[in-house]
């Protein structure tokens, strides 16, 4: 694999190539593609307004990260993201998550602090009234106050990615009003075990707090569904 470069990254978020890579992968995750479906140059250029050469380099980024698979002389196919993967995805979070918790003890702001304390107020409101979408606007930005509170550019960039990777199947376990209640219980855990300044409890509760998401996914059947959905049965 290419040495990656954060801040290349980043700036390139920006550039031509960056923003048809962004676009693709969004529509791969949200599964506007299926897996085995052919993306081809031509049409995406036209849909997106732009050259060949943009998408061309869009897939190879997107080739690097697993998404697609390019046939020399045949195409770009989806690969997407298998059950298996997401799987993996939340062993290795239940492990980060647990590292950025510890290290946001060690840094957090009183500004995020205070953030968090009313997302944790915010979404035991919209809990109890079953409010499915900005519960989980909610719990991604929870997840994103300790991202960047923990001081690690690179820990935030590797996090933030693996939870775009796992939204839409995250989407559907938060529909469930016990799950949603669940989540954000552990939230108020991690956080005040955060503003009581433990990082190792804050550690503990943010590892646990992954591995109960991915059970919840299992005991729902939430994979399976989403398999289906990704193959288009």
């Amino acid at each position: 694999m290419e040495n990656y470069d954060l801040k290349k990254e980043v700036t390139d978020k920006y550039s031509l190539r960056g923003r048809v890579f962004h676009k693709l992968r969004e529509d791969i995750l949200s599964g506007r593609y299926k897996v085995g479906e052919e993306l081809r140059e031509v049409s995406i250029g036209e849909e997106l307004g732009v050259s060949r050469t943009p998408v061309r380099e869009a897939f190879r980024q997107l080739e690097l990260e697993g998404l697609i698979r390019i046939v020399p002389n045949k195409g770009a196919y989806v690969m997407g993201i298998t059950a298996k993967d997401i799987r993996d995805i939340y062993m290795m979070r239940s492990l980060l998550e647990g590292l950025c918790a510890k290290w946001a003890t060690e840094s957090i702001s009183k500004e995020q602090m205070e953030e968090m304390e009313e997302n944790i107020f915010l979404s035991e409101f919209h809990a109890s009234k079953g409010h499915v979408e900005q519960m989980t606007e909610l719990d991604n930005r929870f997840h994103e106050i300790m991202y960047e509170a923990c001081n690690s550019k690179i820990l935030e960039h590797a996090l933030k990615d693996y939870h775009q990777y796992v939204m839409r199947v995250r989407k559907k376990t938060l529909s469930t009003q016990d799950r949603s209640v669940a989540s954000n219980a552990e939230h108020r855990g991690i956080m005040e075990a955060i503003r009581a300044g433990d990082g190792e409890l804050a550690q503990s509760l943010a590892n646990r707090h992954m591995i109960n998401a991915y059970e919840n996914m299992l005991r729902n059947g939430f994979l399976e569904q989403y398999e289906k959905e990704e193959r288009g049965k």
